[in-house]
C-alpha cells in the first residue's frame, strides 16, 4: 500500500494503523514522491490526501488513471463540499474519506477495495465481440469500451463497471444497496453520494447532444437501464 499525506501526524498514524492491520506501507509527503514511488513499486493499494505540496492528490491520480493503472485508489479529504469530493471522483478516485476519519471505517473501505480488484482480476475474461446493447449504446466488454450511435464515450473503470451493470441487467430496477455491494463491495449507507456521483457521470456522457435517457431514477428504490421514457 501507499500512502501519500504531508501531515505528519497523520501519515504516522496511517501508517501504523494500516501496519497493524497486516499492510505493508510505503509513505511519502508529496504528489511528486508518490508518482516517483509507484513508478517503483506498484503497490497494489493507494490512500491520496487530496491536498499536498508540489503535486497535489487529484494530480496524482489522473496521472495514474492516464497511464493506464486501475489500482485502487482512495482519495482522504479535509474538505467537506461536495463539489470538492466529486472532484476526486472525477480525477478517477475509487472511494473518498473525509477527515477526520474512523479507523474501522477506513479498513472496511480498503477492504472493499482489495476485493473489488481481486473479483476485477479473477473475472473471466470477455471473448472478442462480446457486447452489450441497448438501444444504440454498445458496450465492448473485452475491450472495455463504450459508444453511443458512432460516438465513442470515454469512462474510467467505476463508470464503465456501473454501466455495465445497468445494461446487463436491462429493464430491471436495482436498489441503492445492491449496486453499492456489486460495484464498491460495500454499502455507504442511505446519506452517501457515491452512486448518485456516478449516475449523473454517466447521464452526461451518455446523453450527449440530447440523446435519450437510458439510466432512469426510480424515486425510493435505485436506477434502471431501459430505452423507453416510462
Amino acid at each position: 500500500m501507499l500512502v501519500a499525506e504531508d501531515d505528519r501526524s497523520v501519515r504516522t498514524s496511517l501508517v501504523r494503523a494500516c501496519g497493524l492491520e497486516g499492510y505493508e506501507v510505503a509513505a511519502v509527503t508529496n504528489g511528486a514522491e508518490a508518482l516517483e514511488r509507484f513508478a517503483v513499486e506498484q503497490p497494489d493499494l493507494v490512500l491520496l490526501d487530496v491536498s499536498m505540496p508540489h503535486v497535489d492528490g487529484l494530480t496524482v491520480c489522473r496521472v495514474l488513471r492516464a497511464e493506464g493503472h486501475r489500482v485502487p485508489v482512495l482519495m482522504l479529504t479535509a474538505r467537506t463540499e461536495t463539489g470538492d469530493r466529486v472532484a476526486g471522483l472525477d480525477a478517477g478516485a475509487d472511494d473518498y474519506l473525509t477527515k477526520p476519519f474512523d479507523l474501522d471505517e477506513l479498513f472496511a473501505r480498503l477492504r472493499a477495495l482489495t476485493r473489488r480488484a481481486h473479483d476485477f482480476a479473477e473475472s473471466p475474461v470477455s471473448g472478442p465481440g462480446e457486447e452489450l446493447v441497448l438501444d444504440d449504446l454498445h458496450l465492448d466488454l473485452a475491450g472495455r469500451r463504450a459508444r453511443r450511435a458512432d460516438a465513442d464515450i470515454d469512462l474510467s473503470k467505476t463508470e464503465f463497471d456501473l454501466l455495465e451493470l445497468l445494461v446487463r441487467n436491462a429493464g430491471i430496477v436495482l436498489d441503492h444497496s445492491t449496486i453499492y455491494e456489486r460495484i464498491w463491495h460495500y454499502d455507504f449507507g442511505p446519506d452517501s453520494k457515491n452512486l448518485a456521483v456516478y449516475i449523473g457521470y454517466l447521464r452526461r456522457k451518455t446523453e450527449v447532444d440530447g440523446a435519450r435517457r437510458l439510466i432512469h431514477t426510480v424515486r425510493g428504490v435505485g436506477y434502471v437501464a431501459r430505452s423507453d421514457d416510462r
